[in-house]
Formats: structure tokens, C-alpha cells, sequence
């Protein structure tokens, strides 16, 4: 037996005294006070006062011994009070197999046993998954291709993936696996054999939609792409991306809040701007507007003959007495040749919509100064002056700072985007923590089909540099 520490020793009435200690000790040792106030509390009959300082225990940092303690503790308090939440965090340790008596062993076994029946007759929440509730997820496997096509973006992932996580400093263990070599079950396979708690990936559609088809499968799994199905069919799927649809969808919604009810549209003649276009269409006639014009242009052809078309040009002079906006679907070099054509046809001051697909994330303000008052959404770490107000205020800014010296600025969203995947991935015990997380790719919210879909920020460009947008309906200001 361990002789008493000197925290043991403290009188049972002073456990306000250890709680206040705890706030200014080293994480080791305030683990270790906290766990003693709970004690004392628990011995004094205050088990509400006890699964407060049992629930702000770190348990991570306690040694192996006061790890079995705390469990017996916290589980107790938890079963008393009627927490199946609490319960399964507290008999995590039995996965770890710590040395403990048969007896302690017994118990949270029983423990465990209730936890998970008492959530499984509860009314589940919306995609719950109950193999996660209440666990701290600490071995994470992401299958992401090494080679192939989708290589290039997969490694700008899981470069901020390893980025962000040696930066957090955590105890989360991350593998790799190279989806490029192996089939979906074999996927699987190997991530289970490295005994992980979660699976992130894959990133192609087509693998997504066969996993969203499946009844269910074989791990908890976040996936980095959304399949084609209508809906998800496996309840331990989830699914978040950077979705050019999503945008175009809050496009539509905010043109329909600023007052705007006729639109013209233009999206690139591809696979993209039918599918991108198709969304806001399907967003904006919900919404009750109505589109007038719907231009599909080719993106190597002038861009006069698409402005032509969009503002019914007649005799040099766009025609706009049934449109009162545009939204716009273009990459940089495209979408800047657009407002001085829309200027040459006297419609300078028709509002324009577009996703952040114009926007490059570099300052380059002479570039941009034909986007002038060009109306965008991207994501916070690429828009941080209008999104939150400067760098140091945006999520994960160590991780940003680190990432957006050495990033290409091509690959900088996807770089975020493995940053919120980490974050999302170690949040998926409670999954009312993903309710409006603030995101490095925006604020992102669990559906009730599994997908994460985020909310984005918006800003205009002014003088040729992004400029927020704080208040719907003011848009001639000069904000």
C-alpha cells in the first residue's frame, strides 16, 4: 500500500480549500487534488458537490492507481445520480486494462452494463452513436489515399490532421491507413487490428454513397465527402466536406433575406456548375424567388456572350426590370472579368451573390479590385478580418498560424478542413458538442441524416480586399 499523500491528509471539511488549490497547481497534481475534494465531499454526503469535482477531474493525468479510484468514485456518483453518460466515461478504464482488484473490476463491468442499456431504452438522439457515448476517443485510424487522383488533396488533410494534433498536445493516437490500397472491408479490417475507436475517411463519393447504403458499418466512421444517396442509411456514419452545393444553398437563402426575389444565375457548363446550380435553384425556389435567367457558360469562352445573356442585353444596355441580383459560380480568373463586363452593359450596382470559389485566400488587392462589392461566403480561415474580426480571434489559430506559412495557398480550405475533421473526430462521444462548433471551415452543425453541414461567413470585397458583411439588408454601406 502507497503511504498517504499529502493531499490524504487534509481535513475532511476543507475540500473547498483543495478545489481552490486545484485552480492554480500543475494539470498532474490538480487531478489529484480535485479527486480528493471528491472524496471528501462523497464521504460528507454532498454527492452532487462530489460528481462536480469528480466530473472536473483530468483523469488522464492521474497515475495508474488514483485512475481506479476516480473510476470507482465518479462511476458511483454517476450510477446514483442516474448519468448513464457519466458512468461510461468513468469505465473507460476497463479498455485499458489498469491493474485493479477482481472485485473494482466486477463493479464496473456492472456499471458499464447499465450505462449502455439505460441509453439504449432511452429515446435515442439523432444520430447517436451509443458504441461512443460518454467514451474519450483516444485511438483514431484515417484511411485517405496515397496515391491516385484524390492523393494530392488527401495529403493536404492529413498534413493539418498531424499538424493540429502534435500542436493540441493531446494523448489521442492517430494511424494511417492508404485507402489507395485497399478495399472499403479491408479498410476495416485494418482498423480495427490497430484497435481504433473511430474511423475518418474515406473521401471518395462513390465509397461514401456505398457506406450510406449499408445498413450499418463496421466502426464509427466520419467520412470526408457525401455520398449521392437521398438519405443515410447507417446510423454510425457521419459525413462532412467542403460542399460547393452548401454554399450555393446559403447563397440562395441570404439573397432571398436581403429583399432579392428575381435572380439571374451563372454556373459553369459542367458537371459542377449543373449540380452547383441545380442546388441554388432548387434553395431559391423554396424560398419563394424565382429565377429569370440560367446561364450556363463555357468557362474558355468570352465572358461577354454569358453577361449577355444573363442581363438580357439589348443594344449595348443590360435589361434588368425582372432581375434584381445574380449569383455567381466561378473561379478567380473568370469571375474578375465579370463586373467591369456588367459595368460596360450600365448594370454596376446589380447585386452580386457568389460562393468563395472566386476568392483565392492571398491578399492581392490590385487583382481583386474588379470583384469590388462582389458579395462571397468562405471559410473563417480564409476570410479572418471579415469573418471574426483578425487572426488571433479564429479557431485553432496556433494551428493556423503554422499552417498558413507553410501551406499552398490552393490546398489552405483543405488544410482547414483536416483541422475541423481531428476536431469533429474527438468529439463524436457527445454529440451535442458538434452543435454549432466553431469550425476553422465555418460553424458546423450535425443533421439529423448524419452529415455535418457548415455555415459560412460572409464578406464583399472593398478596395480589393474581403470586407465583413455584418448586417442583412445594408449592402450599399460602406462597411
Amino acid at each position: 500500500m502507497q503511504p498517504p499523500s499529502v493531499v490524504d491528509r487534509v481535513p475532511d471539511q476543507d475540500a473547498s480549500r483543495l478545489l481552490s488549490q486545484a485552480e492554480q497547481q500543475a494539470p498532474e497534481q490538480a487531478a489529484k487534488t480535485r479527486l480528493e475534494a471528491a472524496n471528501i465531499l462523497a464521504r460528507q454526503g454532498q454527492r452532487d458537490n462530489a460528481f462536480d469535482a469528480a466530473d472536473a477531474v483530468d483523469e488522464n493525468m492521474l497515475s495508474e492507481s488514483d485512475r481506479v479510484r476516480w473510476a470507482m468514485l465518479f462511476s458511483e456518483l454517476a450510477r446514483g445520480l442516474e448519468n448513464p453518460r457519466a458512468v461510461l466515461r468513468a469505465t473507460q478504464v476497463l479498455d485499458d486494462e489498469l491493474p485493479m482488484q477482481a472485485n473494482q473490476q466486477k463493479t464496473l463491468a456492472e456499471r458499464q452494463q447499465w450505462a449502455r442499456q439505460a441509453l439504449d431504452q432511452a429515446e435515442p438522439a439523432k444520430v447517436s452513436i451509443p458504441e461512443l457515448e460518454g467514451v474519450d476517443i483516444r485511438r483514431i485510424a484515417v484511411a485517405l489515399p496515397e496515391s491516385g487522383p484524390l492523393s494530392s488533396v488527401a495529403n493536404a488533410i492529413t498534413s493539418a490532421m498531424r499538424s493540429h494534433h502534435g500542436l493540441r498536445g493531446d494523448n489521442v493516437q492517430l494511424s494511417f491507413i492508404d485507402a489507395s490500397q485497399y478495399s472499403l472491408d479491408e479498410i476495416y479490417q485494418r482498423a480495427e487490428q490497430m484497435n481504433a475507436q473511430l474511423l475518418i475517411g474515406p473521401i471518395d463519393k462513390e465509397q461514401v454513397t456505398q457506406l450510406e447504403q449499408r445498413n450499418n458499418v463496421p466502426l464509427p466512421t466520419l467520412a470526408l465527402n457525401y455520398g449521392n444517396s437521398a438519405s443515410n442509411q447507417a446510423p454510425q456514419l457521419l459525413q462532412y466536406g467542403l460542399s460547393a452545393e452548401d454554399e450555393a444553398r446559403q447563397a440562395a437563402r441570404r439573397a432571398f433575406q436581403d429583399g432579392h426575389r428575381q435572380m439571374s444565375i451563372m454556373v459553369p457548363d459542367n458537371a459542377w456548375g449543373r449540380r452547383v446550380g441545380e442546388a441554388f435553384w432548387n434553395e431559391w425556389q423554396g424560398q419563394g424567388g424565382e429565377i429569370t435567367n440560367a446561364v450556363r457558360y463555357d468557362p474558355s469562352s468570352a465572358v461577354a456572350n454569358a453577361v449577355k445573356t444573363a442581363l438580357n442585353v439589348s443594344g449595348e444596355r443590360a435589361r434588368l426590370n425582372n432581375i434584381d441580383a445574380l449569383f455567381l459560380l466561378a473561379l478567380p480568373e473568370y469571375a474578375r472579368q465579370v463586373p467591369p463586363t456588367m459595368d460596360y452593359y450600365y448594370a454596376p450596382n446589380l447585386p452580386i451573390y457568389a460562393t468563395s470559389h472566386l476568392h483565392e485566400g492571398r491578399l492581392q488587392a490590385r487583382l481583386d479590385q474588379d470583384l469590388n462589392d462582389v458579395m462571397f461566403i468562405d471559410i473563417p480561415w480564409q476570410i479572418p478580418d471579415a469573418a471574426v474580426g483578425g487572426e488571433e480571434a479564429l479557431p485553432f489559430y496556433s494551428t493556423y498560424a503554422e499552417l498558413r506559412n507553410e501551406s499552398d495557398a490552393s490546398m489552405f480550405r483543405l488544410m482547414a478542413m483536416g483541422v475541423d475533421a481531428y476536431e469533429l473526430g474527438i468529439r463524436l462521444s457527445d454529440l451535442s458538442a458538434l452543435d454549432g462548433l466553431n469550425g476553422s471551415t465555418g460553424t458546423l452543425r450535425l443533421s439529423g441524416d448524419g452529415r455535418v453541414y457548415r455555415e459560412l461567413p460572409w464578406a464583399k470585397f472593398q478596395n480589393g480586399v474581403p470586407s465583413p458583411i455584418l448586417i442583412p439588408g445594408l449592402l450599399n454601406d460602406d462597411q
